[in-house]
């Protein structure tokens, strides 16, 4: 097979273990599409302070493109590093804080990620979906004790540890612009990846920004869209997946995509399978089962194996 170019969308670890699977299927070209509406910890800290598009997201993705030797695995690691204790450093990741200075000294948070991959050797770019910071704000039942009340909720850490259900959610300020990078990156891919991760704080704020979704509607590529193997805490709590795919297609009814993969240890039954496949075709697409899932010790599923999940997406690739 030819050299492909990979575009992820994502954010977090989900979109970490995405980035793994692409360089297991050796792209030629990888494109890293991160969301940036982060406001906890490290990355909340610094958007406050400095300004900036919030980095944790973008530093996550730096470590996985770094390139895999002695020193590469190094800049890894030192982008990961976390300091410890109680004072004015404790809690901040490393890698934040040098994007930041770079941001500051470079005048361009996107000067600052290409110096980090020239120096990690990175075996791609890392691309903010929009070169501003931007805020979730979600549409929450539960929290009441009428369950029928719906109360709203900002921002993205609060979003994922909601108690209650959230319905809806929406960014802020809303159609804000989208960094042209990302659609030359969707347009000019082979395969275009959407998720895993937390569903609505970092894979459906992809799908709130319009010229990402004319853009995702408009490519050649292969889009698959890939579905969580577990419900999160918080956030999607219980959710099926179905109830995921129909989250998806409710906050783009105009998106298109050509395939959901769902982890096959979901083992539906013939009858639930073709009741998937409706709700997938709702937005124009199949559903897939694979094996992508990383074995766990203590029996919980919730990882994404980088081998498997190369091997499944360049299989569904094949199926053009």
């Amino acid at each position: 097979m030819s050299s492909l170019s990979f575009t992820c969308l994502g954010g977090g670890h989900g979109l970490y273990q995405t980035l793994l699977a692409a360089r297991e299927a050796h792209a030629d070209t990888i494109n890293a599409v991160v969301t940036v509406a982060d406001d906890g910890g490290s990355s909340g800290r610094l958007r406050r302070e400095m300004g900036i598009i919030p980095p944790g997201d973008l530093r996550m993705a730096l470590a996985a493109l770094a390139h895999d030797d002695e020193a590469g695995r190094l800049w890894r690691d030192t982008l990961q590093h976390r300091f410890g204790g109680n004072g004015a450093m404790a809690g901040h990741a490393l890698g934040n804080l040098v994007i930041a200075g770079l941001t500051e000294r470079l005048g361009s948070i996107q000067a600052a990620l290409d110096t980090i991959s020239e120096w990690t050797r990175s075996a791609g770019r890392v691309l903010p979906v929009c070169n501003e910071p931007l805020d979730i704000e979600a549409d929450v039942a539960g929290l009441d004790d009428d369950p029928r009340v719906i109360r709203s909720v900002r921002g993205q850490v609060a979003v994922a540890t909601t108690p209650g259900i959230v319905r809806r959610v929406r960014l802020l300020p809303g159609n804000p612009p989208v960094n042209p990078l990302v659609i030359e990156a969707i347009h000019r891919a082979d395969v275009v990846t959407i998720g895993p991760g937390s569903w609505f704080s970092s894979v459906i704020p992809h799908l709130l920004v319009p010229d990402v979704v004319e853009a995702l509607n408009e490519t050649h590529a292969k889009v698959v869209v890939l579905l969580n193997l577990t419900p999160e805490a918080g956030e999607t709590q219980g959710f099926t997946t179905e109830r995921h795919i129909h989250v998806f297609s409710q906050h783009a009814p105009s998106l298109k995509v050509d395939c959901f993969l769902a982890d096959n240890h979901i083992s539906p039954t013939e009858g639930e399978r073709l009741h998937l496949q409706r709700t997938a075709e709702a937005v124009g697409a199949t559903i897939a089962y694979r094996d992508v899932h990383a074995e766990a010790t203590d029996g919980v599923v919730n990882r994404h194996d980088p081998v498997k999940l190369a091997a499944a997406l360049l299989d569904l690739y094949g199926e053009r």
